[in-house]
């Protein structure tokens, strides 16, 4: 279900992102608009713009992270899902810190992308969107060893799990077994849940 009085603002650099995401989201019902950089998205941006962003991170001139920080700074309401081919965990940690409710590692599956919007339309204008009650987060946290817990630490300073592994003199295939249960345990789906409960 979707809301026709929103639409979907997809900001990604490069061509072919951008016409694969605006058919996906035109053959699920929703109002799209597409642009090639963050300057052309804020040069249309007016105060009845309504619905979410889905924002690549790096861009030339200004990023994705410096617009969405932009954004938040000039209180624009518009809930942000960041999209990324790279996927390093700092700048997942960052967004999510800025006030992304999602991000999203390229190649993304359909389905994933179609969760992430529909949930940002969803919870749009909600200070709390998205957000795990603390006590709940303290009992799920409570389910880790003290290794994950160690592991988690890491990944929430945004970490890589190269570093983590030397850190913690472990190899990295133990701290990707330690990410995948640590996510299990604690109930989140994707990093970006993983860190929005932590914060």
């Amino acid at each position: 279900m979707t809301d026709a009085a929103s639409t979907v603002y997809i900001v990604d650099d490069d061509r072919a992102v951008r016409l694969s995401l605006a058919a996906l989201l035109k053959a699920h019902g929703f109002m799209r608009e597409v642009f090639a950089s963050a300057a052309a998205f804020l040069d249309a941006l007016t105060a009845d713009s309504d619905g979410c962003v889905v924002l690549d991170v790096r861009m030339p001139g200004m990023s994705g992270l410096d617009l969405q920080r932009r954004l938040a700074k000039d209180g624009v309401p518009l809930p942000v899902i960041i999209i990324s081919g790279h996927g390093d965990i700092p700048m997942a940690v960052e967004a999510m810190r800025v006030g992304a409710v999602d991000f999203l590692e390229k190649p993304c599956p359909p389905e994933r992308v179609l969760s992430a919007v529909r949930q940002a339309l969803e919870d749009r204008g909600k200070p709390d969107r998205g957000l795990v009650p603390p006590a709940e987060v303290a009992e799920r946290l409570e389910r880790l060893t003290p290794r994950e817990r160690e592991v988690l630490d890491h990944l929430i300073l945004g970490k890589i799990n190269k570093v983590i592994a030397r850190d913690l003199g472990i190899s990295q295939r133990t701290v990707e077994i330690h990410r995948a249960r640590i996510k299990e345990k604690l109930e989140a789906p994707s990093l970006a849940d993983l860190i929005r409960m932590m914060l």
